[in-house]
């Protein structure tokens, strides 16, 4: 049974982890949080969240996902927090921050089973929609992706307890909007379980294409089907491998190839934009033919896979994400030991910049860990 901490106590968490001590001290604007700071309200969240009858009938794993989120909710508010001209205080961007920071603690740091650690990160990254899903452009489509990506009634708990642990006038209205978030999940089936949608198809142009209806069965011609698969994963993770064993009979377009044919080096970010430019010159003549290929590339952040799988979709083709992760220790360790290694601190960044791929990104995406 993974826990972030046997021991629970306020006591051993400040002992234990920097990241606990750096909440001492980090100021609130006193209308939303009179309680004080980071610290106080954080552990008044933990307490109101063990004391919702709604968390207690949830199983251990559970339970132990949604503490160990509470606990980290704003992680990284000792980052974003400012003092505006207004006088006001706002910590912008800090679930966003936090989000990441949760993921390489869980990674380096914490060895957590992958899908805990999502869950987890996942839980920080969107423990504010509750309260502000109404004023998003469109609340259906945030509501929908989200539900891809955490469980929207642990969600709901979460921002329950985030409000009740605070002292502010509008607690009750803020309440009340936990209350309305968790309707509005059962009102469109994704209430504690992802939206479904009529197919992967229906899904990708849900979320890429203009007003698209979630119900929306849009027509496959299978007779022009072909596949591009677009791998994401760190340096030494293993992409070879996978290609070797997974993909032998499918062309191969890899940046680290082009690179090492033209001697440019990874962290040559001049030249490596002639190395992108040839590998997209090769896809679209594999695309013109409709040929499928595999795209062999780190792509560890949305932004990347996005302008590919643009190109990709362009042509009529079907992307699917191959997302392939190991433990950190036996990363370290294939990068010591492969061919070209890619030096220590530059693999620190990439874990640091990683954003694994989410199902609202291509027509599929494929854990491998």
């Amino acid at each position: 049974m993974w826990q972030l901490s046997k021991n629970k106590t306020w006591e051993h968490l400040y002992e234990t982890f920097a990241w606990v001590r750096d909440m001492r001290g980090v100021p609130q604007d006193a209308r939303h949080h009179a309680e004080g700071d980071v610290e106080v309200h954080t552990r008044m969240v933990v307490e109101e969240l063990c004391n919702l009858p709604e968390f207690q009938a949830l199983d251990i794993e559970a339970q132990e996902i949604l503490w160990a989120a509470a606990l980290m909710h704003d992680i990284e508010k000792r980052s974003t927090t400012v003092f505006e001209q207004d006088g006001s205080i706002t910590s912008k961007g800090h679930a966003k921050k936090g989000e990441r920071t949760v993921r390489q603690i869980l990674y380096r740091e914490i060895p957590t089973p992958f899908a805990i650690r999502e869950a987890v990160a996942k839980l920080v990254r969107y423990h504010g929609l509750p309260l502000w899903i109404f004023e998003k452009e469109n609340p259906e489509k945030a509501l929908f992706a989200a539900s891809l990506e955490v469980n929207t009634q642990w969600l709901m708990l979460l921002a329950k307890a985030d409000v009740l642990g605070r002292m502010c006038a509008d607690k009750a209205e803020l309440l009340y909007k936990v209350e309305l978030f968790k309707e509005f999940c059962i009102e469109k089936d994704c209430w504690g379980k992802p939206r479904a949608f009529p197919s992967d198809l229906a899904r990708f142009e849900y979320f890429n294409k203009e007003a698209r209806s979630a119900d929306y069965e849009p027509y496959q011609d299978k007779d022009s089907f072909f596949e591009v698969i677009i791998l994401s994963a760190l340096p030494g993770t293993g992409k070879d491998t996978y290609i070797q064993k997974n993909l032998p009979n499918i062309p191969v377009i890899s940046l680290d190839d082009i690179r090492r044919e033209l001697k440019i080096s990874p962290t040559d970010k001049e030249n490596n934009g002639k190395v992108i430019q040839l590998a997209k010159e090769q896809a679209r003549i594999y695309l013109r033919k409709k040929q499928s290929f595999v795209w062999n590339a780190t792509n560890i952040t949305r932004q990347m896979r996005q302008q590919l799988i643009d190109l990709m979709v362009t042509y009529g083709a079907t992307v699917k994400l191959v997302y392939l992760e190991v433990p950190y220790q036996q990363l370290a360790n294939q990068n010591r030991n492969r061919e070209h290694v890619v030096p220590a601190n530059i693999l620190e960044r990439m874990i640091e910049k990683l954003e694994v791929p989410q199902l609202d990104e291509a027509h599929a995406v494929v854990y491998v860990v």
